[in-house]
C-alpha cells in the first residue's frame, strides 16, 4: 500500500460548508478508487479555512482482471452469435472457448482486463470529482468554466513519496508545493510526504491542520483567558464551530466594551457579538455578564493583540448602541400599541397580514385555555400581544429574538402579567425536536393555537407540503402540536379544533379536515417511533380510529408494554387465528353471523366458556377504556387467553351442523370485535 496524499489549496471557504466539504471529498475519492479496482484504507480528511486535503493508503496498481462471459450453445443461430461476440468484444467466434456440460458445448469469452497505475487513475479522477463536487454554492474564477466555493490557487497530489504533476483542474497545475498560514508562514513549502507536509505546515506555516484539534484550542484558549482575568467564558457549540472554521492559527485574546451596554438583556448583548463580530461573551462568578469579549484572532501580534481588541471593542461598541437606540426607541409605546402596524406586515398573500393571524390567533386560544386549565381572557391577550415585537427596530434588526424582545417590553410596562409574559416569549415553541416544550397553561395554548391556525390555514389554501418541500415549516408546526399535546397530557379533540376554525375563519374554502388530521397522525407516528415504540403498534393504535392525540399515545404505550411479555403475544395469536378462520370464510362468500348477544345453547363446553368469558370481559374493557386506564383495558383482555386458547384446542369451528357452526363463527367475531374495542390488531407483526 502507498500513501496518498491531495490538497485542494483556495481562497477562504465558508466554515459552514467546511466538515460536509470534508465529508464529500472522502466520500467520492473512496468511490472513484474502488470504481477503478483500488481499495482505499483508513481514508480521513482535514478541513480548514484555505484548504481540503485527503489522505489514505492505496495500492500503486489496480489488479489485472479476468472475466468469463458465457455465450450461446456451438452451432446457435448466426444472429445469436453475433450479439455475443459484440457484447464480449470479439471479431470472430473462434476468439472464443468453448465448453462442455450436460446439454452439449457452448461458447465462453475470456476477457482480460490489465489493470492501471494509480497515477493514471488520478489523473482521470481528481478532475471528475472537483468538477462535480456538491457545493451548497459555487463560483467561477479566471478564464474557465470550472466552479469551486472560492478561487482555486493550488493543487497537491503525492503518490507514495512522489509528486503527481500536472494534473490539471481549472487552469491549476499539480504540484508537491503547498502554502502556509498568510502573515506567519506563507511558504511555499516543498513537501515529499504527509509527514513531511504535516509537520512543515504545523511548524513553520503555523496551520492547524486537524479540524478537532483546531476547535479544542479555540475552546481551552478562550477558557484560559478568561480564567487569568478570573471570569467564565459563556460557551456556545454553535459559534465555537464557526470561529472554528475561521482561523488556521486560533489566538484568543480577552477584549474590553463599556459597562453601560450591560443595561440592555443578555441575550441582545450575546446574539450582537455572535452575529457581528463572531466572538464570545464573558461571566463573572455571580453567572452575570461582564463587559469583556473573547475575540478568536487569526495570528500573533507583536502589540499582543491590543490593535486587534481595539478594533473589535469599536465595532462592538457600535453594534451594541445601534442596539441600545433601538430597545429605548421600541419601549416609548407599550407593546400593545404595535398592534395595529402588524396589518402592515403580510403573512401570507392568502391568509392576510399578520394582525390578521394574530386575530385568529386570539380566537382560538380563548377556544383552548379550558382545555389546558389556562386563564381564557389571559390567552386571547397574550395571543394578541405575541407577534407585535415583530414591527420593533430591535426584531427587525435581530429577527431571533422575536418573542423575547416582546417578553422583555411586556414586562417593562406597569402592571404586567407574568403568565401573558411568558406566553409572548415561548408561543413560538417548540421550534425543533431539542427545543423546549411550553408548560405554562397560556403559553400552552397560545403555542397550540398559532400551530393550529398555521396549518388549518395553509391546508385551507391548498399549500401543503410535498415529499421534498415545506417552504411553510409545516411538518415542523404539526409536531410541534404533538410535542405539546402529550408532554403536558392535554386532551382536546385536535379535530374538532380544526373544523371549527376553519369554520369560522375560512368559511369561502374547501378545508379537507381529514386530510390535515392524517397529517398531524403521520407527525405523530414519527413522534412515538422517536420514543422507541414499535411501528406495527402505532400502525394498530392509530388505524382503530380517534383524534385525541394523548389517547392514541397512552394506548401505544400500554399495547407496547402489555406485547413485551408472553402471554401479550399468545394472547395475540389467539386473535389472529380467529381472525384468519373469519378471513377464510368470508371468501367463501358472504359471512352471515348470528347477533352474539342472543347467543346460546353451545353443545362444546370450552366454545360456552369463551362466550360466558367474553360478556363478563367486555363491559370491563369499556368502562376502561370510557377512564382512559388502558393498561387496566389490556389485563381485562388478557382474562381471555384461558378461554380462547381452551377453545381451540377442542372445539372443531367447521361442525357438520349449520347452526353449530355459525354460533361458533359469531363467537369468533365476537373475540376478534372484542381486540378491536383497544387496537387493530391485524396492524400487528408476526
Amino acid at each position: 500500500m502507498a500513501e496518498l496524499l491531495f490538497e485542494i489549496f483556495c481562497e477562504e471557504i465558508p466554515a459552514r460548508m467546511q466538515k460536509r466539504a470534508g465529508d464529500d471529498l472522502v466520500k467520492l475519492m473512496d468511490a472513484g478508487l474502488k470504481a477503478a479496482g483500488l481499495t482505499p484504507n483508513g481514508s480521513r480528511a482535514l478541513t480548514g479555512p484555505r484548504r481540503l486535503t485527503y489522505i489514505t493508503d492505496v495500492e500503486t496498481r489496480s489488479p489485472d482482471v479476468s472475466e468469463e462471459r458465457k455465450g450461446p450453445r456451438v452451432g446457435s443461430p448466426e444472429q445469436a452469435l453475433a450479439g455475443f461476440m459484440r457484447g464480449a468484444g470479439l471479431t470472430d467466434i473462434s476468439q472464443a472457448e468453448t465448453r462442455e456440460d450436460k446439454k452439449g458445448e457452448y461458447y465462453v469469452a475470456v476477457l482480460q482486463s490489465e489493470g492501471r497505475d494509480t497515477a493514471d487513475v488520478l489523473t482521470d479522477l481528481i478532475p471528475s470529482v472537483m468538477g462535480d463536487f456538491p457545493w451548497p454554492k459555487s463560483m467561477k474564477s479566471g478564464d474557465t468554466d470550472f466552479r469551486w466555493v472560492r478561487p482555486l490557487r493550488g493543487l497537491t497530489v503525492l503518490l507514495d513519496g512522489t509528486s503527481l504533476n500536472g494534473i490539471t483542474v481549472g487552469g491549476i497545475a499539480s504540484d508537491n508545493i503547498v502554502h502556509g498560514h498568510r502573515q506567519m508562514g506563507p511558504g511555499p513549502f516543498e513537501v515529499s510526504n504527509f509527514a513531511d507536509y504535516q509537520a512543515k505546515l504545523t511548524g513553520e506555516g503555523h496551520v492547524m491542520l486537524d479540524r478537532d484539534a483546531r476547535r479544542e484550542r479555540v475552546l481551552d484558549q478562550a477558557k484560559a483567558v478568561c480564567a487569568e482575568a478570573g471570569l467564565d467564558l459563556v460557551e456556545d457549540a454553535g459559534l465555537l464551530d464557526e470561529v472554528t472554521g475561521l482561523v488556521e492559527w486560533p489566538v484568543a485574546l480577552l477584549g474590553d466594551m463599556d459597562p453601560s451596554f450591560l443595561e440592555l438583556p443578555d441575550e441582545v448583548i450575546r446574539l450582537t457579538l455572535k452575529s457581528h463580530q463572531k466572538t464570545f461573551t464573558v461571566k463573572g462568578a455571580d453567572g452575570k455578564l461582564t463587559p469583556n469579549f473573547v475575540i478568536m484572532a487569526n495570528l500573533e501580534t507583536p502589540d499582543g493583540g491590543a490593535t486587534i481588541k481595539a478594533g473589535n471593542a469599536k465595532v462592538i461598541s457600535a453594534r451594541l448602541s445601534d442596539a441600545k437606540f433601538f430597545q429605548d426607541q421600541d419601549r416609548q409605546k407599550n407593546l400593545i400599541d404595535y398592534y395595529d402596524q402588524l396589518d402592515e406586515v403580510v403573512f401570507h398573500k392568502k391568509l392576510g397580514s399578520v394582525r390578521d393571524k394574530a386575530a385568529r390567533v386570539a380566537a382560538l386560544a380563548r377556544e383552548i385555555a379550558p382545555h389546558v386549565g389556562a386563564d381564557p381572557d389571559k390567552a386571547e391577550l397574550a395571543a394578541k400581544l405575541a407577534k407585535c415585537d415583530l414591527v420593533t427596530q430591535t426584531v427587525i434588526e435581530a429577527t431571533s429574538l422575536q418573542g423575547q424582545v416582546g417578553r422583555w417590553m411586556y414586562e417593562a410596562e406597569a402592571g404586567f402579567d407574568a403568565d401573558v409574559a411568558v406566553a409572548i416569549e415561548d408561543h413560538y415553541k417548540p421550534q425543533g425536536p431539542s427545543d423546549a416544550v411550553p408548560t405554562n397553561p397560556v403559553s400552552m395554548a397560545v403555542a397550540l393555537a398559532d400551530k393550529i391556525d398555521t396549518l388549518v390555514g395553509f391546508w385551507a389554501i391548498d399549500e401543503k407540503p410535498t415529499g421534498s418541500k415545506d417552504p411553510f415549516a409545516l411538518r415542523r408546526a404539526a409536531l410541534g402540536v404533538v410535542r405539546i399535546i402529550i408532554s403536558n397530557s392535554v386532551r382536546v379533540s385536535t379535530l374538532e379544533l380544526y373544523l371549527e376554525h376553519a369554520q369560522n375563519h375560512y368559511r369561502n374554502t374547501l378545508f379537507a379536515s381529514g386530510d390535515l388530521q392524517d397529517f398531524l397522525l403521520d407527525r405523530l407516528r414519527v413522534y412515538l417511533r422517536d420514543q422507541g415504540q414499535r411501528h406495527d403498534v402505532i400502525d394498530a393504535v392509530i388505524a382503530h380510529g380517534g383524534d385525541d392525540l394523548l389517547a392514541i399515545s397512552q394506548r401505544v404505550e400500554a399495547l407496547g408494554v402489555f406485547l413485551s411479555n408472553t402471554d401479550g403475544e399468545n394472547l395475540v395469536q389467539g386473535y389472529k387465528r380467529a381472525a384468519n378462520i373469519l378471513k377464510a370464510e368470508q371468501k367463501k362468500g358472504e359471512l352471515e353471523l348470528a347477533d352474539f348477544d342472543t347467543l346460546s345453547g353451545f353443545t362444546a363446553k370450552p366454545a360456552d366458556t369463551l362466550a360466558k368469558a367474553l360478556t363478563n370481559t367486555r363491559p370491563a374493557i369499556d368502562t376502561a377504556l370510557e377512564s382512559g386506564d388502558y393498561p387496566a383495558a389490556l389485563s381485562a383482555l388478557a382474562d381471555l387467553r384461558t378461554p380462547i386458547d381452551a377453545f381451540f384446542e377442542d372445539v372443531v369451528v367447521n361442525s357438520d351442523d349449520a347452526d353449530e357452526r355459525g354460533r361458533r363463527l359469531a363467537l369468533l367475531s365476537a373475540v376478534v370485535e372484542t381486540f378491536h374495542r383497544i387496537a387493530d390488531f391485524s396492524r400487528l407483526d408476526g
